[in-house]
Parts: structure tokens; sequence; C-alpha cells
């Protein structure tokens, strides 16, 4: 079986995002892996709108941590899996997702799956898709139905993570 020393997530501040999260840190806990999870703001809107990059990178930064707050405390407890980093950015949801995962030099690319329709696949694209034609290392698209439900035993809990 592979071994994964450096994992990245992609994160879409929507539905995936907690299957995403918790398969992640369950095979960073088996493999004794960093992890880096990026959340990457498409910029279209606020560009049209002359918002600014900034406020919107924070205010998602703690969205995020709110969401999957339990998550990253469990992690930063965890001794298998060395360290747990979140980074936020506003561009292009490809390019600049893939600014980010090149430096981190993974080993596996962790994605949710996003049902999009046929339509709009057509003119956008996917994700999952480009990541998994482009990324040069294993790329894992997470199904929330498939974990939907399941006891989560398998990534311990707070209270039995050695402090």
């Amino acid at each position: 079986m592979a071994r994964y020393s450096r994992i990245f997530a992609a994160l879409d501040g929507g539905n995936t995002q907690e299957a995403v999260c918790r398969r992640t840190l369950s095979i960073a806990h088996d493999n004794n892996s960093d992890v880096l999870f990026g959340n990457v703001i498409d910029s279209t809107a606020f560009n049209t709108a002359g918002i600014g990059d900034e406020g919107i990178v924070e205010t998602q930064k703690e969205a995020i941590q709110t969401a999957l707050g339990r998550y990253f405390r469990r992690s930063a407890k965890d001794e298998c899996i060395p360290s747990v980093e979140l980074k936020v950015a506003v561009g292009s949801v490809a390019d600049t997702l893939e600014s980010m995962i090149e430096p981190f030099n993974p080993d596996l690319v962790i994605c949710g799956v996003r049902g999009l329709s046929n339509i709009k696949y057509a003119f956008v694209g996917s994700v999952s898709t480009q990541l998994v034609r482009n990324m040069k290392c294993d790329v894992l698209v997470v199904r929330p139905e498939a974990i939907e439900g399941v006891n989560y035993d398998e990534y311990p809990g707070e209270d039995e993570i050695q402090a």
C-alpha cells in the first residue's frame, strides 16, 4: 500500500468539505502525514463588484475553522499527524488551487465531487476532473454520500488522542 507523507485537501466551502476533511484526517492519521487544506474563493463575482480580497479571505477562513473546528482541534492533538494548515485564497479556482498545491508537493490530493448539471459542467468544467488530469500524484475524489452516516471511529475522537 502506498504511504502518503504530504496530503493536500481542497475544501469547497459547501456540502462536501466535511466529508473531505474527515477522509483526509483519517488517511493522514494512518500515514503520519502532513496536511494542507486549501480553499479558493472564485474571484469572478468579487472582481466585478470591486470588493477587496483580504476581508473575504479572513471571513472565509473563519467560516471554515468554525465549520471544521472540531476536526482541526482533534488533529492538533493527534501525534500521528505532524501538521495541519489551512490556506484560503481568492482567484480562478483551478489555477489558484494548482498554485497552492505545487509548492506543497503532495503525495495525495483529496477533493470532493460536486454534482454539476451537464450544461454547467460543459461550460465551467470540474475541479475534480482537472485535478485528476493534471496532478502528478494520486488524487482521491470523495463522495459525501459514501461516508454519510458512517461512524467515523477509524479517526479517533478528541478523548482518544493523547494530549
